[in-house]
């Protein structure tokens, strides 16, 4: 059986991801040097996210501070999905990484834009783009049993 999270954890981080791309993307559009900063963080926590997910900034604030002050959640859900949907944020950061190291502007937009995107509708709707596409890719076989 896999590990079971938390639903909440994941939208918690998605609230605070969306922040960050957010300002991002506005810097970014306003040619703001800070923008740099903020593509550079957005990379270390997806990395973060995928190589120690468990020591991860967002996990442990949502663990320790927020979770014990909450109801139980009414359900958990397999971590596979969200799990994937970090690695999918993490290829985006890495888009953003290569656009400030080519000076390639638009690829850091681009990659603030989708990571905005993704984040809002986690956050927001309770919509997590990466796990459905982990659930299609998984229907087709494409990610194994």
């Amino acid at each position: 059986m896999s590990q079971q999270i938390d639903p909440r954890g994941p939208r918690f981080g998605a609230a605070i991801t969306t922040l960050l791309a957010i300002i991002g993307l506005y810097l970014g559009l306003e040619q703001q040097p800070a923008a740099a900063a903020f593509t550079v963080t957005l990379f270390v926590l997806f990395a973060w996210s995928v190589f120690l997910p468990t020591y991860h900034p967002y996990a442990l604030v949502f663990s320790k501070l927020i979770r014990p002050r909450l109801k139980p959640p009414s359900d958990l859900e397999d971590a596979r999905p969200p799990r994937f949907a970090q690695q999918v944020g993490y290829g985006f950061a890495i888009l953003g990484v290569v656009g400030l190291l080519t000076n390639v502007a638009t690829l850091s937009l681009l990659s603030f834009a989708f990571i905005f995107a993704a984040a809002y509708l986690n956050w927001a709707f309770d919509f997590c783009l990466g796990c459905q596409m982990y659930l299609v890719l998984k229907r087709f076989g494409l990610l194994g049993k």
